[in-house]
């Protein structure tokens, strides 16, 4: 009977060492792989750490604020204007070139018959009347031709007469006879004239065309 009970005895110490031991076994197991988990989560935070962030889009530019043009400050240069040969250039603005009705004609073929040549019998060549304006002044220019009744003075005088082109104004007091062109003419027509605008007489293609 002592001798069961030594063995029973035997047998719950060895039961309780074995316990034992595998507490211990598992403790010891967790024991080992805590330090693991915590390196593997401290380097995938220096991981997340060290990776640059993703490079942020440049900003848009303002609305309102445009890019700056390459161009000087004070834009870009102006043309020079070249002054025709033959004369100094007569700055007048605002001139154009109109076309001429009969009053026109016969105010400034009036005024060279009186004022001028004393001849009655003469007209304007046809397709060679000039007519424009600047500003409030007025301009013409044409040449003038006998025609049938004419007598032999002025025959005679309007071979010269007839063969250059006459030059008038009217400033607001009536036609003025103001110039005449050379024998022979300039090379550059009524723009060889001084006292016709430059302006107007390339509106006028140099008198070299007819109105």
């Amino acid at each position: 009977m002592s001798g069961l009970r030594r063995t029973s005895a035997l047998a719950l110490a060895g039961g309780i060492m074995l316990l034992t031991g595998c507490q211990d076994s598992a403790g010891t197991s967790s024991a080992a792989h805590t330090p693991t988990s915590s390196a593997a989560a401290s380097a995938a935070a220096a991981v997340r750490k060290d990776t640059p962030a993703p490079a942020a889009s440049p900003a848009s530019s303002p609305a309102g604020t445009s890019a700056p043009s390459r161009g000087s400050a004070t834009g870009s240069p102006e043309r020079a204007t070249a002054t025709p040969a033959g004369h100094a250039a007569t700055a007048v603005a605002g001139c154009r070139n109109l076309a001429s009705g009969d009053a026109v004609k016969a105010e400034v073929t009036r005024m060279y018959r009186h004022d001028v040549t004393h001849f009655q019998h003469i007209e304007p060549v046809p397709h060679t009347f000039f007519y424009g304006q600047c500003g409030t002044v007025r301009y013409a220019a044409t040449r003038f031709q006998p025609f049938a009744g004419a007598t032999q003075a002025e025959l005679v005088g309007m071979q010269d007469e007839g063969s250059v082109t006459k030059y008038f104004r009217d400033s607001g007091g009536g036609w003025v006879y103001i110039a005449s062109d050379g024998l022979p003419a300039g090379p550059h027509g009524c723009g060889d004239i001084p006292a016709i605008p430059d302006a107007l007489a390339t509106a006028w293609g140099n008198c070299s065309f007819a109105r």
